[in-house]
């Protein structure tokens, strides 16, 4: 049975969803089946990140329904074992059947190694159903004073929400600034209680990436970027794999 990840933060603007697509897009590349499933129920822009906004996806609205199953995904067109799954923009996260949901979540797990469920930032009634049927979280946070706060009460939430498998992930990190600011990864660390998985540098080439309609990893394979998203999918695999902020 494969694992349900859930990516979320506390905050908007820790780049959350790029974290997402990009680790998606790593595994599949590395030969895992990987459904990613888009939970910003009303808005949703996982699409964008994974280059998909030219494909008709479904949102996971139709597959709870029962109007389609989960084959019906839409498949990416670079990297073949990635599907995707929408957001509906027509409800509420309040009003989502968390019991079917849950059972949605089940179902992909026997079909695919790994089911991303991407979060809505802020830590309301989207960012608990995702929070809720995950096997593990990845919390992703910048370096930034704010963010660091920010995913330090994320973390004590989840805790009381009696969630053990968090991981940290410290987006967007220039080396430079974390030096003027004297501050560390390590200080993050100490303030969020949490273990960190992985640290991706800030790098414009996610924005470029975006602005053409393509997924990171195949817009720029060997950018700073692109780097840290497969070294954090290796380790998300159990395989060691050295940090770096370069």
């Amino acid at each position: 049975m494969g694992e349900s990840i859930a990516v979320l933060s506390g905050k908007g603007g820790t780049g959350k969803t790029s974290v997402c697509a990009g680790l998606a897009a790593a595994l599949a590349s590395a030969g895992k089946k990987v459904l990613c499933i888009d939970c910003d129920v009303g808005l949703r822009n996982l699409d964008i990140s994974l280059g998909m906004t030219d494909s008709g996806a479904l949102s996971f609205a139709e597959i709870l329904d029962g109007s389609y199953g989960l084959n019906a995904a839409s498949r990416h067109p670079r990297f073949p074992n990635l599907r995707f799954l929408t957001a509906p923009i027509r409800c509420q996260a309040e009003n989502v059947d968390a019991d079917a949901f849950r059972d949605m979540v089940s179902a992909a797990r026997e079909l695919y190694d790994y089911v991303f469920l991407d979060a809505p930032a802020g830590l309301d009634a989207g960012f608990r159903l995702a929070a809720r049927f995950a096997n593990r979280i990845l919390l992703v946070t910048g370096a930034d004073p704010a963010s660091v706060r920010d995913a330090a009460r994320t973390g004590e939430v989840l805790e009381q929400m009696g969630k053990r498998n968090v991981r940290l992930v410290v987006n967007r990190v220039d080396p430079r600034l974390i030096t003027t600011m004297a501050t560390t990864v390590d200080d993050v660390m100490d303030d969020t209680g949490l273990p960190l998985l992985g640290i991706v540098p800030d790098d414009r080439n996610v924005v470029l990436a975006a602005a053409f309609g393509q997924c990171l990893l195949d817009y720029a394979r060997r950018c700073p970027a692109s780097k840290a998203f497969r070294a954090i999918a290796q380790r998300v695999q159990g395989f060691y794999e050295p940090l770096s902020i370069k």
